[in-house]
């Protein structure tokens, strides 16, 4: 079993969506022993944004990289994104990874009856971290963005870890991690 951990905060050793991610890979190194994991830090090592030339494959470097994106994306049977959120969606360098693994007739196509998702059949765990209060608010640009788009590729097993409130007081930080990471599911058995 393979599972593919993205980080995308640029808070480094302080980052509420990186501490979530780690427990959440943890816990499914703990349940399922011989799982492979393939970490990806989106923040220190950036995808280059889309460009004209890397949608024709001008640069034979880029194009190699993006091919080993996508193929990471494609053999994981288990996803965890961390995902903070800034200024009401998600870091541009996740976004940026996620515009290399969006691509028709490799992760959904267009039939005549519409969009139809080819990357089903795996389970994304979507860690989100945000300073305010969003998830009732109408503000949450950024867990319905990430489900949406991993359903357009087909994945409909998606698990969300939330940490939210974080910057309202040391106290609400400090419960809201302890809440995340309570909510932080054990894999069941048949995942292995």
């Amino acid at each position: 079993m393979k599972l593919l951990h993205l980080d995308s905060s640029i808070l480094g050793d302080n980052s509420a969506s990186r501490e979530l991610s780690a427990a959440v890979v943890a816990r499914w190194q703990d349940a399922v022993p011989a799982l492979e994991v393939t970490y990806r830090d989106l923040a220190s090592a950036p995808l280059p944004h889309l460009s004209g030339g890397s949608l024709a494959g001008l640069d034979a470097g880029e194009a190699a990289e993006a091919g080993r994106v996508m193929q990471d994306f494609l053999d994981a049977d288990v996803v965890v994104v961390g995902a903070p959120m800034y200024n009401f969606g998600v870091p541009s360098t996740l976004k940026a990874w996620l515009d290399r693994v969006l691509v028709a007739g490799k992760t959904f196509r267009y039939a005549e009856s519409g969009p139809q998702g080819l990357a089903g059949g795996k389970k994304v765990v979507v860690v989100s971290s945000r300073g305010g209060a969003h998830q009732d608010s109408g503000s949450d640009f950024q867990e319905s963005y990430l489900r949406f788009v991993f359903g357009f590729m087909g994945v409909t097993d998606i698990e969300i870890v939330r940490a939210e409130g974080l910057a309202m007081s040391p106290q609400h930080r400090a419960e809201a991690m302890a809440a995340a990471h309570a909510s932080i599911r054990v894999p069941l058995a048949q995942a292995a």
